[in-house]
């Protein structure tokens, strides 16, 4: 009879040199989640992606693009550190978390400037998904499934500033639907007998909880595509005045390019209705609202990934977005 071995895919495996740096696997953006008993789920973090590279007296936090940043995120480095670990790379997301337990990018922002905040550094913290290499040995070939088996018993249960982010198993569309009407920004599907692969790829994928909201269209960008419009100027209310909040540049067929550019250009304005220079920029009177679909808030104000939903007469002040909605 053979011998069954009670070593664990840990043990096993070869000894392998540790990866200086390690590019990302990344997820690809879809329309809904996958089903199937192979898919687990996870919170999408709204943060910055990094990894935690640990070595004999020392860890190193380094960015998606590589760059070190280590001195960044002093409190995550010392809790790393204690870790019960010789050598590994933990692959995740450094966020801060609001009153509610969800991540916020614009207070990540705050905690990692230079101007004075309420928001400190050593509210940052690292949420741990993936391990790539542990005390010698390169887990990347093993399928997700394995790797978090061995993740989570070094991470789980911890109230420091590394915690493990939680998987689910759970119907999709489900954990999508009460992650949306959470507030948070959406969810991982990550296929678990898949290994690791650097770069973007189907075995990742990421579904989005996106927010709609109306802003004043106070001028456009022309496009490279003469008579085509390639991007919206947009504002919001602030008290009794209209505030500069970014612009949009998708959305839009080829047809309804060039017909908003027909439609803005007859009426320009002599004055921009706010105080903006920007090159190239052709400011319209403020009487056009554009519906407009965004992921969130920049630290400054700004939208992130806005779209272009539709666009309809400036009806009433009501429906157009109030910038004090973000201070409450």
């Amino acid at each position: 009879m053979a011998r069954v071995s009670s070593k664990k895919p840990r043990d096993t495996l070869p000894i392998d040199p540790m990866p200086a740096r390690v590019d990302p696997c990344l997820a690809t953006l879809v329309a809904k989640p996958p089903k199937g008993p192979d898919w687990a789920y996870e919170v999408k973090w709204d943060g910055y992606r990094i990894a935690i590279y640990i070595e004999p007296g020392r860890a190193r936090i380094l960015t998606r693009g590589g760059c070190d940043w280590t001195e960044r995120f002093p409190t995550i480095v010392d809790d790393a550190r204690r870790l019960a670990v010789k050598t590994a790379i933990f692959d995740g997301e450094a966020v801060v978390l609001d009153d509610k337990g969800r991540s916020d990018f614009r207070m990540l922002q705050r905690a990692l400037g230079r101007l004075p905040s309420a928001v400190e550094a050593g509210a940052i913290v690292f949420y741990a998904f993936d391990l790539l290499y542990l005390d010698g040995r390169d887990l990347r070939r093993l399928p997700l499934r394995e790797r978090r088996r061995l993740l989570e018993p070094l991470v789980a249960g911890r109230g420091g500033a590394v915690r493990l982010s939680e998987e689910v198993q759970a119907d999709g569309e489900e954990f999508y639907r009460v992650a949306c009407a959470h507030g948070l920004e959406g969810i991982i599907a990550k296929h678990v007998e898949k290994p690791y692969r650097s770069g973007r790829g189907e075995w990742w994928q990421k579904i989005t909880c996106k927010r709609r909201d109306s802003f004043v269209v106070i001028g456009f960008e022309p496009s490279t595509v003469p008579g085509h419009t390639g991007r919206l100027l947009l504002a919001a209310r602030n008290g009794a005045d209209l505030v500069y909040v970014g612009g949009c540049g998708t959305g839009w067929s080829h047809d309804l390019s060039r017909a908003l550019r027909s439609l803005l250009e007859g009426m320009v304005a002599k004055t921009p209705a706010v105080s903006l220079r920007r090159k190239n920029a052709v400011f319209t009177e403020p009487v056009l609202v554009a519906e407009v679909e965004y992921r969130a808030w920049t630290d400054d104000g700004k939208l992130r990934h806005a779209s272009f939903e539709g666009i309809r007469q400036r009806a009433d002040e009501a429906s157009v977005f109030d910038m004090a909605s973000l201070r409450v």
